[in-house]
């Protein structure tokens, strides 16, 4: 008689854990560019993502209203009722200088697009103690915790937020961006959402202001990150967990002005035995920054490209269970989840390395900063 021996986990293939992509470029001299080339790395890597979410983030597109706040809001299936509330609390907290549906191509191949527009704002900030980047915040988050069917995804100047439910290519179809947009800095995501759903909001990148976060991998620590950060007046509204990252680097770098180089210290920070064994400077300064900034200490597996006005960033978790190349060519630096997407693009690079974990990537205009994580890569 034969007996049919069970399969268990144990002698299955081994899941692939590397999934979303990251892709991000930047001409450190300030030139804006189409979006072709963003567009196209990611393309490359669709198989780190399923189709149920892709975005780009795009730095100086709005040169005519450079000025003023970028509000890109999406009202979830059409609804004009939470439109109106949201028209009547910003002309009570902002002069809007200008507001238009977001243009859009209707064949694109997405999932339920909402109702997306832009606004164009200066804050009415009558209160002294708050600075008109925090009066923003505050009031993105009012948007996205009190009125049911709107949420703010992008509200920084001179920059915006594009994403949505589709391949990445076909969000880009579905706003244009090739056909519309030019900026000096672009980053994009391919999702695949593991434990979080896939829909409008929950597509990268994540914002608030003009920080934005593309993410690949699983925060285990989201729980304490986010009521941390509720303490500062952030709140999670979009149901993934990278949107804690977002508000963390707000808080961090914005807020209290530390640099990437002591941020990347608080998300990926050095193991205590590491610590122990450092010169007393170091030990001290690890020791103090694990203590006072332990709730925002992530866990998991994670690979980040954040970027803001004049700079981007890529980081890894300690041990790289996420994947990061870096690349140059010119004026051009890039950063990607492979370098088959970099190589797409850029095919003849001038350098191209595989960065430490826990080690920031740092890329920024005029400087040549990005250099110093080749040397350390050595």
């Amino acid at each position: 008689m034969r007996f049919e021996i069970n399969r268990c986990e144990r002698y299955l293939p081994n899941k692939d854990i590397e999934a979303c992509g990251l892709f991000g470029v930047m001409n450190i001299k300030g030139e804006r560019f189409g979006g072709e080339m963003a567009i196209k790395a990611i393309s490359n890597m669709k198989a780190r993502g399923n189709g149920l979410g892709g975005g780009f983030a795009v730095y100086g597109i709005y040169p005519e209203y450079k000025d003023y706040y970028a509000l890109h809001i999406m009202y979830q299936d059409g609804n004009l009722d939470a439109k109106k509330k949201v028209d009547e609390f910003l002309s009570k907290n902002f002069d809007i200088v200008h507001d238009e549906e977001i243009p859009t191509n209707p064949s694109a191949d997405v999932s339920y697009p909402p109702l997306v527009w832009r606004y164009f704002v200066a804050p009415k900030n009558t209160e002294e103690k708050l600075s008109d980047d925090d009066f923003v915040v505050e009031k993105v988050m009012h948007i996205n915790t009190r009125i049911e069917d709107a949420y703010v995804f992008s509200s920084g100047k001179d920059m915006g937020v594009f994403k949505g439910v589709g391949f990445p290519e076909d969000v880009a179809d579905f706003f244009m961006l090739d056909e519309l947009y030019k900026g000096y800095m672009w980053t994009a995501h391919s999702r695949f959402p593991t434990n979080t759903p896939g829909w409008w909001g929950g597509a990268h990148p994540f914002s608030i202001l003009d920080w934005t976060v593309v993410h690949n991998g699983e925060i285990s620590s989201y729980g304490t990150n986010r009521r941390y950060l509720e303490m500062f007046g952030y709140y999670c509204t979009l149901f993934t967990d990278t949107e804690v990252m977002a508000y963390a680097v707000d808080l961090l770098m914005r807020r209290q002005g530390l640099p990437i180089e002591i941020v990347s210290k608080i998300f990926a920070a050095p193991m205590w035995d590491q610590i122990e064994h450092m010169e007393e400077k170091k030990k001290k300064l690890y020791t103090t920054l694990r203590m006072v900034y332990a709730p925002l200490l992530i866990n998991g597996p994670f690979t980040v490209i954040v970027a803001h006005h004049g700079e981007m960033f890529g980081i890894t978790d300690r041990i790289r269970l996420r994947p990061i190349t870096a690349g140059a060519k010119g004026d051009f630096v890039f950063l990607s989840s492979e370098e088959a997407g970099i190589r797409a693009v850029s095919p003849d690079l001038d350098m191209v390395w595989t960065p430490r974990g826990g080690e920031p990537v740092v890329v920024r205009l005029n400087r040549k900063d990005h250099l110093k994580s080749l040397k350390e890569s050595i």
